[in-house]
């Protein structure tokens, strides 16, 4: 039985077509509590739902949704190593990586020792890097580390990275390649010094077609400047589940850190994945953002529903998609550090649920992933956000800000939280007819001019948003941010009955590239492959010369 044909599903539907026309501003006006009833914190997290579309009783239902998808066993079931990857027959544990203590997820099946050891070895050799005492050619302190990686190998990183920049070591740049597109890589290494610089190559396979191509250019950049003085090993590290692979390479067998098949590529930047990121800010932040995420862990694992934050995110998200039709949900921070979390999220959210079959490979008969975008939010309030106040979608909204500043500036602070504000509310509640009349008419516009004007100045209201804040851009607080989030995705896979970490579409892609490339070179190989792409192939191969 899929969940749409549940008694709780049956439910919702009837009762979303009851409160069909009911607006944000008839909520509020019935409950004075609602601001309260309807929010929630943990550990420097505030999470404010009032102004979703949604009342007391759809939550409960919501929640009773939660229930008969077994969300609470489901979720034991993770956390007891079980081989809930059924497509790839794989344990889902990187809750693992940032735990502090015991066995896990059992005695007789301890990860936490490689774990362990793993964690030490990065701090080992992160500390001796920050130090100046990892060396690069000929005796030279290492200055600067590129982190080479795609998709789960370079976002969670470098959106961490760019988050927690104001405790970045001073001295030591980090940066991150990810794009085949040589426009990234190549004005990167002019800035660089061969002699001073490490690449560290992050491929659990070793054979991930962008991260070999960069890799490969990086390695062939420093033989070109440092010539037969060239030692490889001072200038690579890498991460991988295939470490004879890195050794071919060039890469020294103690600087190869590993990383394991039950951690999934866009879950794995508390695995050594991260290093670059713990080069960056040091073992002691790297591991307060552990702690901070295995707090997130214990609340998931351990609250009831109707107060655990992930489950709640995620029931919220089921409202607006399944039941209010909102295809889209807009990410927008209002912290420029935060910048890249809604490129971090469209991985999270995308990868991990935007599946149209179940568990069984049934075709499903709803919608699953909503399409995740994003920006900065006050420079989207002056770009998108006129089609989310008068374009006439239902776009969810996640509003999200910290409190404290990272770099503080006299006023900048309290002026930038008073537009992240300003902006859900006027979604919410918009401005009707009766309240632009008046105000035009104290401003003295004549009767005639504000017949004329009423209807563009008139906003629906009614725009569905939550919004997170935080107490502070600090390493802890982070790390339960992207572990709420992480968890919420996984409560609505339970509820859409998808696997949440596979990813076949993009195992395609990758597929039809290495097809497709020896095409550019070879025309007869073109042969197999459709008209369209052999008319690509010509007219590409025809100006490459």
């Amino acid at each position: 039985m899929t969940i749409t044909a549940s008694p709780a599903w049956a439910a919702l539907d009837a009762h979303r077509q009851a409160c069909a026309d009911t607006h944000l501003r008839d909520l509020f006006g019935r409950d004075p509590q609602r601001a309260e009833s309807l929010s929630l914190s943990f550990d420097g997290i505030f999470y404010d739902f009032s102004k979703q579309r949604l009342t007391a009783e759809t939550l409960g239902l919501l929640l009773e949704l939660a229930r008969q998808a077994k969300v609470a066993e489901q979720t034991e079931r993770m956390f007891a190593g079980e081989r809930i990857n059924s497509s790839e027959d794989r344990s889902v544990l990187h809750v693992a990586l940032r735990r502090s203590a015991g066995p896990f997820p059992s005695s007789s099946f301890d990860v936490m020792p490689e774990v362990a050891a793993t964690r030490q070895k990065m701090t080992d050799f992160a500390t001796r890097l920050r130090d100046g005492k990892c060396t690069g050619h000929q005796g030279m302190p290492i200055r600067d580390v590129v982190n080479i990686g795609i998709g789960g190998s370079d976002l969670g990183p470098k959106m961490m990275g760019q988050a927690l920049r104001a405790i970045s070591h001073p001295t030591l740049g980090v940066h991150y390649v990810s794009n085949l597109d040589g426009a990234q890589l190549a004005p990167l290494l002019q800035t660089l010094d061969p002699r001073t610089t490490l690449f560290i190559v992050v491929s659990k396979t070793f054979t991930t077609q962008e991260t070999m191509f960069n890799a490969k250019t990086a390695r062939d950049w420093l033989r070109a400047n440092l010539g037969d003085d060239l030692v490889s090993e001072n200038h690579f590290a890498a991460v991988s589940s295939k470490p004879e692979r890195a050794v071919d390479f060039g890469v020294a067998s103690d600087r190869v850190f590993p990383i394991w098949d039950w951690v999934g590529g866009r879950y794995s930047l508390w695995s050594a994945v991260g290093l670059a990121l713990m080069i960056a800010i040091g073992p002691h932040a790297f591991n307060e953002m552990l702690r901070g995420a295995e707090r997130m862990d214990e609340h998931f694992r351990t609250t009831p529903l109707e107060r655990n934050l992930p489950v709640i995110m995620a029931l919220v998200g089921i409202w607006n998609t399944n039941f209010l039709g909102a295809q889209t949900n807009a990410v927008l921070p209002y912290n420029e550090s935060l910048k890249y979390l809604p490129s971090f999220l469209q991985q999270l959210e995308m990868e991990s649920n935007g599946k149209s079959v179940s568990f069984g490979g049934q075709a499903l008969d709803y919608a699953t992933a909503p399409i995740v975008w994003g920006e900065l939010g006050n420079n989207g309030q002056h770009a998108f956000f006129q089609l989310l106040h008068q374009g006439g979608r239902l776009v969810h909204c996640d509003f999200l800000a910290a409190v404290r500043s990272d770099y503080p500036l006299p006023a900048h602070q309290e002026a930038l939280l008073a537009n992240c504000f300003a902006q859900s509310a006027a979604l919410a509640f918009g401005r009707n007819e009766g309240e632009v009349r008046a105000g035009m008419a104290q401003e003295g516009v004549a009767p005639q001019a504000i017949a004329e004007l009423l209807p563009h100045r008139v906003f629906a209201g009614n725009q569905p948003s939550s919004t997170l804040l935080l107490t502070s851009l600090d390493p802890a607080t982070l790390g339960s941010l992207i572990a709420l989030y992480e968890h919420k995705v996984f409560v609505q896979g339970i509820i859409w009955g998808i696997n949440s970490f596979d990813q076949w579409g993009v195992e395609l892609g990758k597929a039809m590239a290495s097809r497709v490339l020896p095409a550019l070179y070879d025309q007869k190989l073109a042969s197999s492959l459709d008209a369209s792409t052999q008319r690509l192939l010509s007219f590409s191969r025809k100006h490459l010369k």
